[in-house]
Parts: structure tokens; sequence; C-alpha cells
């Protein structure tokens, strides 16, 4: 998209005063010459450029000499280039601004939301999960074309797109990835993948970041090169499909737990950091497992200890585990006890 020229702008604003008060100093020069005319000053000039200019016509001062009469031509014609010039400008400038507010140059103010580097339709599906999970995400795509068809499947309010080479990092803040949770790079090709990875940790060395990888076999490479979680897209299938062969029930409740609980009815392993506001820090594990349950129908099933950036998860824990602020609940629940919970933790489930 081309940018407005400012330099040329002002050049011929400059032009124009310039060639403006030329004009006038001849008006006055012309019209002084005649005692009955009213341009006797560049005062009584200005005036009735104003008013001829603006198509007014008061008809108060008039020029009356042959040379005033020609500026005055000169002036009539003249507001008709300048009032096409003006609105020409001013639509291409706004024209400009708004399909930079289309293509999201104007950036985002999201917090704690996910960004996805790459958009296809594997893309659009993580973003359907995110978006019940009431997770807001930023989409970066080389495609032009992709804004508009993101811009019409989402609210703006939950998913901001932006068309940029992801490649030139800067691009990135525009999406505010300081603030992001995680970003999921989501290309075409593994070796891709890993490459950018790395260009995006020398960048942003702090930055949760997560792979799905086609070949399983790089997963040690990725995780090695500091990704934080690398998941291999056919490793996961085929847990599954095996599963259904020889235990259906199980796999049919693992399916359903790994996506988002859109019912009441339906059932998610969700994890809510632990904060200030609830109410069960400092209590044993246990009992906190037996009071989830009374109290929401929700079942805890894990704790994580985080230590600085190291996060170790303790599954349904045997001993005298205690929950401290900063550690991470896994609960399994429903629809129905996800509001309970929401109220109760004071706090929305997924990474803060």
């Amino acid at each position: 998209m081309k940018q407005v020229n400012f330099t040329r702008l002002i050049i011929i604003a400059l032009v124009s005063i310039v060639g403006y008060y030329g004009l006038l100093e001849l008006l006055v020069y012309f019209e002084s010459q005649d005692p009955n005319s009213g341009i006797h000053n560049l005062y009584n000039a200005v005036w009735w450029s104003v008013v001829t200019l603006t198509s007014v016509g008061y008809g108060d001062l008039v020029p009356t000499t042959e040379g005033g009469r020609i500026i005055g031509f000169v002036f009539l014609f003249g507001s008709l280039t300048i009032f096409a010039i003006l609105i020409g400008q001013i639509a291409s400038i706004m024209s400009r601004i708004n399909e930079s507010r289309k293509l999201g140059h104007f950036g985002t103010n999201f917090k704690n939301h996910a960004i996805i580097v790459g958009w296809n339709s594997f893309g659009r599906t993580v973003t359907d999960q995110l978006l019940q999970a009431d997770k807001q995400v930023a989409i970066i795509t080389l495609d032009k074309n992709n804004i508009e068809h993101i811009r019409d499947a989402y609210p703006s309010s939950q998913v901001f797109a932006l068309y940029a080479d992801y490649y030139a990092m800067e691009h990135l803040q525009k999406a505010n990835i300081k603030e992001a949770s995680i970003v999921f790079v989501n290309l075409d090709d593994d070796t891709e993948k890993l490459v950018y990875f790395l260009n995006l940790k020398k960048a942003y060395s702090d930055l949760t970041c997560i792979v799905s990888l086609d070949n399983a076999d790089l997963k040690q490479t990725f995780l090695a090169a500091g990704v934080t979680y690398a998941l291999s897209k056919n490793e996961i299938a085929s847990k599954l499909l095996a599963s259904y062969m020889f235990e259906p029930d199980v796999a049919k409740f693992n399916e359903e737990i790994i996506a988002v609980a859109e019912t009441d009815d339906l059932y998610d392993i969700k994890e809510y950091r632990v904060t200030k506001a609830n109410p069960y820090i400092g209590m044993y594990y246990e009992k906190v497992f037996y009071d989830l349950k009374r109290a929401c129908n929700a079942v805890l099933v894990g704790i994580v200890k985080c230590n600085n950036k190291e996060r170790v998860l303790l599954k349904n824990p045997e001993g005298n585990v205690t929950v401290d602020e900063g550690d991470y609940l896994l609960l399994l629940v429903n629809g129905y006890s996800e509001k309970k919970l929401n109220k109760l933790f004071r706090v929305k489930e997924g990474l803060i």
C-alpha cells in the first residue's frame, strides 16, 4: 500500500502559498490605480479572494481594472482546481487510513492473547477453539486476501488480523507480541518453522512458543532449540485412532475433554491460576479435591508448581501438597461447573 508523501504535500502547499501571495500583490497593484476600486490594500484583496475561492460571491468588492479582472479569472478557475485537489487528497488520505486500519497496521491493544503466525485451515480450527475458550487471538498473514475472510468470520473485539511480513520482526509489535501469552508458529514447512522460531527467539527471548509438527522425529530438535511446546499432528491423531480401536469409550471421552465444553453436559479439562483471591491458598491438595467436588461438581486432577520459568506438573499427587499462590489447578469440569469456578476463583481459565 502506498504511503502518504508528506514532503510532496508540503512542497505543493508552500508553492501554493507563494503563488497566492504573489497574485494578491498583483491584484492590489492593479486595483490601486483605479480610485473607484475597493481593493486598495492586502486586507481587502484577501477578503475578496476568500469570498471568490469559496464561491460565496458577496459582490461587495470586485476588480475594476483590466489587470485585476484577469487575476479574478485566475482565482475563479483556480478555486475549481483547488477544491478538486483538496477533495481528491482528502478522499485519498481517508481511503489509505481506512485501508491501513483494515490491514491491522494501526496495531492492537490485546493483552494475554494468543498470536498465530501464518494462516490456513488448521489455524482457523485452532482459532475457533481459542474463541470458545474466550481467548483473544491476533493473526498475522502474508496473504492480503486472508484479511477480508478473517474480518468477516470473526468479531474484531476477539480477533485482530494483521497483513504484514512476519519475517520482519519489528512488524510483530503491531500484534502487541510483548503482551501475548503464547505464540503459535503455524507455517507450512517444519524447517521453515524452526528457522523462524530461532529468529523470533533472538528478537523476543522470553516468549512462550508452540509449534505443530508434520514430522514427529523433529520434536526433540524443536524442544532443544527452546520451543516451549512441540506437538506432532500425526502422533496425536494416531494415538486417538488406536484408542478408538481397543477402548472406544475412553477415546470418545478423551476427544471430548481436549475440546471446549460448549454446553453444561460436555466436559473439559481446564487450568486456573491460583491468585490472591483464591480461597484455597495454603490448603492441602486432598482437602481442595473434596471441597471442589462438593461445591462445584469439579474434579481436581492435578496441580502445576511454578518455580521461575520451570513448571512441574503433579498429577493427582499424594502426600502433603499444598496449594500456593502462583500454582495452577487442573480440573475436569462441565459448562455448569465452569461458571461456578469462575466466580469462586475470580479468574478465568488459562495461562496468565
